[in-house]
């Protein structure tokens, strides 16, 4: 690999029927002198080539679990490799090609690549701090950055957007690029849908989110915001849109709470919206956000346990409350929020209450909520998504006493809005084909509109899911397809010794400043010392190290030195049905040995066995999945 600064300059390897070809790159030297005529300096020159093969496809995605994990397919162990080389700018338009809200979602991010990251793997230590590297790109490019985008030809096709949150701001973003006219009309005053109105200022701040989604929209985007879509008095229809565009995209999310059920209070209707001092999570933060002061009690009880629940709790803190507690109906083991939320969340002073179930709100004479009655449970057996059942137990109801309660269970679509009828699943969201459109014509649907109440991550993955096929659908045929980006790398790009550095955590704000106000961020970032520090962690799964057979002399020197057992005597490989690699067959018998192969699910690319290897029979190449026009 060149040094870090070197220019880079080449062909264009983006043309259609390119891949399986070969491609060369060109590297010149940074401090050339091209004062004098024909001064070329130092050429380093390497073939890249693209690939359909289903082996190289499969190998990228078993071997490099993060990306694989991600919704959006973020390329996360080249834009963490970019951290490394200090080239900050690189590394957010890496991001920005899969996530498009790289600097939002290095702050409310869910990070489901995390779990799945090899360094987390028993042995290897804790998970690299992918989030925060996210955002740290983010933080840390030249504030002289220039967005960079591959833009197709206008196409003559209009496009609506109904929701201008996650999903139908990265829709919107990439059909934009595809060469489409699009509108986005959105019900709020402004664009970024539960971004804006549904998480606080103090986890996301609302400059970064204004700037990003001016990024998405840049393109001749149309926002038109204040403008509802449905069957009411002064309403858009949904059937004006399908006949104003040639397709129309239905991302408006999840707008309604879901009810509590109040095992001694079923037959008295939504208790949560007649009682005073009683409210919905959602309506709580989104009321909030449109600049509706709110207050709360002293004592505030605060049931659910996901995203909406923390942000109500901690909220609820900034406005003066003196207790909070939030209760859920398991453990704090399986709360689907990242670690680090909840141990800021008990920092500022908020209780975790698990293993109860609310049966009954308590209401004094006037109406007033004075507490909660919970039922205790008992964990039972799983469910869907790596989480427990939850089971009352007969006669252990018990009162928690509160002023204020705050109920953020769940949210569901909401269809009623819309004059036409589109097929739904059994939770009532809109059911969608393999083409991404709806039941009706020319209607497509993206996001939590689909899948319910989900993460801001996914929805931008599906946003941009579904733009592709939309696109597909107006044109007539595929204009894009998945490839494997194959190029060689010259030497090992990681050290052992990075192997040992711990999990650096972000900085955070002083609890004596975070009540001043609603816009103190509480984590305030990586420096570069430290971004480059974590970034050294990862092990760069996207690297391919592989043994040339025909080369390889069998004297075990590279089976010597290897920190793991990962390089393997073998005897054969299984090959699945899509062509793939499957189960090695290792044997111990030299006779039977057919090769020495490297298991990349055990490897962690420190590079030991390229540099021990007296033949040179070991390769190292760089594989990365790459959308490739067709």
């Amino acid at each position: 690999m060149p040094p870090h600064g070197h220019w880079r300059a080449g062909n264009n390897v983006d043309a259609p029927g390119m891949a399986d070809q070969q491609q060369r790159k060109i590297y010149v030297d940074e401090g050339e002198d091209f004062s004098k005529r024909q001064s070329y300096g130092k050429r380093v020159v390497t073939p890249v080539r693209f690939s359909t093969d289903a082996r190289d496809v499969a190998w990228v995605k078993e071997n490099v679990p993060c990306q694989t994990a991600c919704p959006a397919g973020t390329n996360i162990p080249a834009y963490i490799r970019m951290i490394v080389e200090e080239r900050y700018g690189r590394s957010y338009e890496i991001n920005r090609i899969a996530n498009v809200l790289p600097g939002v979602l290095g702050r409310v991010c869910s990070r489901p690549c995390e779990p799945a990251c090899r360094h987390g793997w028993p042995g290897n230590g804790e998970p690299v701090n992918i989030c925060h590297l996210k955002r740290a790109a983010a933080d840390l490019k030249t504030s002289g950055h220039r967005i960079t985008e591959d833009l197709y030809t206008p196409s003559g096709k209009r496009v609506a957007i109904v929701g201008g949150g996650p999903a139908g701001l990265a829709a919107a973003h990439d059909l934009s690029i595809l060469g489409h006219a699009v509108t986005i009309y959105e019900r709020e005053q402004r664009p970024g849908g539960m971004l804006y109105y549904g998480i606080p200022e103090f986890r996301l701040p609302r400059h970064v989110l204004d700037v990003e989604v001016h990024n998405t929209t840049r393109l001749g985007v149309s926002v038109q915001t204040g403008i509802a879509v449905g069957n009411g008095e002064g309403e858009t229809r949904l059937s004006e849109l399908r006949d104003q565009f040639d397709a129309v995209l239905l991302a408006a999310g999840c707008m309604r709470s879901s009810p509590v059920p109040l095992r001694e209070q079923a037959d008295q209707g939504d208790l949560v919206r007649a009682l005073d001092g009683a409210e919905y999570g959602l309506d709580f933060l989104m009321e909030l956000h449109r600049g509706v002061e709110k207050t709360v009690g002293e004592r505030v009880a605060v049931i659910g346990a996901g995203f909406t629940a923390l942000d109500c709790a901690r909220v609820a803190r900034r406005l003066g409350a003196k207790e909070v507690t939030i209760h859920i109906r398991t453990t704090e083991k399986y709360i689907p929020v990242p670690e680090e939320e909840i141990r800021e969340a008990k920092r500022e002073g908020i209780d975790i209450r698990g293993l109860r179930s609310p049966v009954a709100l308590i209401a004094g004479e006037k109406g007033r909520i004075e507490g909660v009655r919970f039922a205790q449970n008992r964990l039972g057996g799983w469910r869907e998504g790596g989480r427990r059942k939850a089971i009352p137990i007969e006669g252990s109801e018990f009162l928690e006493p509160c002023d204020t309660v705050l109920v953020a269970i769940g949210q569901q679509s909401v269809l009623d809005y819309l004059d036409l009828t589109l097929e739904q699943d059994r939770w009532g969201n809109v059911r969608i084909g393999e083409d991404g459109m709806t039941s009706c014509e020319g209607v497509f649907a993206a996001g939590d509109h689909v899948h319910g109440a989900s993460t801001v991550v996914e929805a931008v993955g599906h946003g941009r899911e579904i733009a592709l096929k939309l696109d597909t659908w107006l044109m007539g045929r595929a204009r894009r397809r998945e490839v494997v980006k194959v190029e060689p790398v010259a030497e090992p790009l990681r050290e052992r010794s990075d192997d040992f550095i711990p999990r650096q955590p972000i900085p955070t704000e002083a609890l004596s400043r975070r009540f001043e106000g609603f816009d103190i961020e509480v984590e305030t970032g990586m420096d570069k010392d430290l971004a480059r520090e974590e970034a050294k962690r990862c092990y760069l799964c996207y690297l391919k190290y592989e043994i040339d057979v025909d080369n390889c002399i069998f004297c075990r020197a590279c089976i010597d030195v290897a920190p793991r057992d990962c390089i393997k005597l073998i005897e054969g490989v299984q090959i699945r049905n899509d062509g793939s690699y499957g189960q090695l067959d290792e044997t111990r018998e030299w006779d039977k040995v057919g090769a020495i192969w490297i298991d990349n699910d055990q490897c962690i690319r420190c590079g030991a066995c390229y540099k021990v290897c007296p033949t040179h029979c070991i390769s190292i190449s760089k594989h990365e999945l790459f959308m490739q026009d067709c």
